[in-house]
């Protein structure tokens, strides 16, 4: 492992190198941690006295649609007047972004003191057992739960990271669960069936604490509902016990009608709405029912007002038009081809892919249903530690079929957004995609806004 800086903490930017040391290559296999998953997380929060304990909590997980699941649940829970801590992860931009505080991100000042409280405990753990310390994401954790234990939310969100049953986030006690989906997806780490991965999301279920379920395989749904009869949870599924519609809305976006027991909610997503956009805010006002559903004609207005402005970034997101250029963080088939359903609808003529993918994907797979689209396609890295080699990524897409002719790999992401993006013609669509890493490059190039926010004056 790297050296841990043994500085104190005084700004952000020391902040990101100290989590940055915590990073590190685990030997032993994903599934042989069981035991110990928790316990380093465990330990630094004792430390600062157990901030999950007593949080009122929504754990959120999934394949896809836990960020905009999170998001959308944020939003309405804050339109309806409840004080909300979110985190998600990986953030897009900036770091500051994974922690959300009563609708708006944190500050750098803000996230660079709640490291500084943690670290000196870290430091410790570090010196006792190096090999069982918190490490990077245990340490994210711990600073989400102390956050908003602090400001005394009325519901902390919290999305996990992988899996669910061994995640760091699966130490809260939760008042509701959701799992948003279920595909193949981190294979080496959660198994190689869709069953197995969802007996690793079903982790997140406990003892007769309510769960919501998106649209999921059939097999997935089994394994969850078998776990969840196991520890007396009741199980609400999308599409079976709660109702979703859709048309389209008055003012040219997306209009939903959600019918959950006694209450209906009606919104409307805006103009880049989409059927997978639709499920993520169900699931959300599904959540939002029953944490405060008691009036729902209040809720309904909450719901309208929220859905109405709330666009997540990096998800099916258009950035500009004529020519277009979307962008979105689609790294499963699933939700490529959600997002080549999305890509479809607009009247563009040629399409033009940036990719990056992380190393565990299967390319061809995962792209298949862009690349039937396709007239060029740029490969790319968008982090060198965790994606896929760019000139490896082509290699991929040929072997699966992809013509060599239209495929052009190029290292540089940024050079490959604005390249790519300053050869379009009027009437095409530049699509960048593959991973929230690569979504992430492409808002900063093409929207900038990387820096941290400061503190209000």
């Amino acid at each position: 492992m790297s050296p841990v800086p043994l500085a104190p903490i005084s700004n952000a930017d020391q902040a990101v190198a100290f989590l940055m040391s915590l990073v590190r290559e685990d030997p032993r296999p994903y599934r042989a941690r069981a035991r110990l998953a928790q316990l380093p997380v465990r330990a630094l929060l004792a430390c600062v006295g157990n901030p999950e304990v007593g949080l009122p909590v929504v754990h959120i997980a999934g394949s896809k649609g836990k960020g905009s699941t999170a998001l959308y649940l944020e939003a309405i829970l804050h339109s309806a007047g409840l004080s909300t801590g979110t985190f998600t992860s990986p953030h897009l931009q900036r770091w500051t972004e994974r922690y959300r505080v009563h609708g708006g991100e944190i500050t750098t000042q803000e996230f660079a003191a709640v490291f500084a409280r943690l670290q000196p405990h870290v430091l410790d753990l570090l010196h006792q057992d190096e090999a069982s310390a918190p490490s990077f994401f245990d340490v994210l954790t711990a600073a989400a739960l102390l956050l908003f234990a602090d400001q005394g939310v009325d519901c902390a969100i919290i999305e996990a990271g992988i899996g669910g049953r061994l995640d760091a986030t699966n130490v809260v006690q939760p008042l509701l669960s959701c799992i948003t989906s279920v595909e193949l997806e981190h294979t080496d780490k959660l198994g190689t069936s869709i069953a197995a991965i969802a007996g690793e999301k079903a982790g997140i279920i406990k003892k007769e604490v309510p769960v919501i379920i998106g649209p999921l395989p059939g097999e997935a749904e089994l394994v969850i509902r078998h776990r969840a009869a196991e520890l007396g949870a009741t199980v609400s599924a999308l599409e079976q016990d709660i109702a979703l519609s859709t048309g389209s809305g008055s003012g040219g976006g997306l209009a939903l009608r959600v019918i959950d027991g006694k209450g209906e909610y009606h919104a409307e997503l805006p103009a880049t709405g989409s059927a997978c956009n639709a499920r993520n805010a169900a699931l959300a006002i599904a959540c939002a029912h029953r944490i405060c559903g008691h009036d729902p004609g209040a809720l309904g207005r909450a719901v309208t007002r929220a859905l109405a402005d709330t666009r997540p970034p990096g998800r099916m997101e258009i950035v500009a038009e004529h020519p277009w250029v979307v962008i979105d963080g689609a790294h499963t088939a699933a939700s490529a081809r959600a997002l080549a359903e999305m890509l479809q609808a607009l009247p563009a003529h040629r399409l033009h892919l940036v990719v990056s993918l992380s190393v565990a994907r299967d390319a061809a797979a995962v792209l298949a249903p862009l690349l039937l689209r396709a007239h060029k396609v740029i490969v790319t890295s968008a982090d060198p530690g965790r994606s896929l080699d760019s000139h490896r990524l082509a290699a991929n897409l040929v072997a699966g079929g992809y013509p060599a002719c239209r495929l052009q790999a190029m290292p540089d992401p940024r050079r490959a957004v604005l390249e790519t993006r300053e050869a379009l013609a009027p009437d095409d669509l530049l699509c960048v995609t593959g991973s929230m890493y690569m979504a992430g490059v492409a808002r900063e190039t093409l929207l900038g806004g990387g820096a941290v926010p400061e503190q209000e004056s």
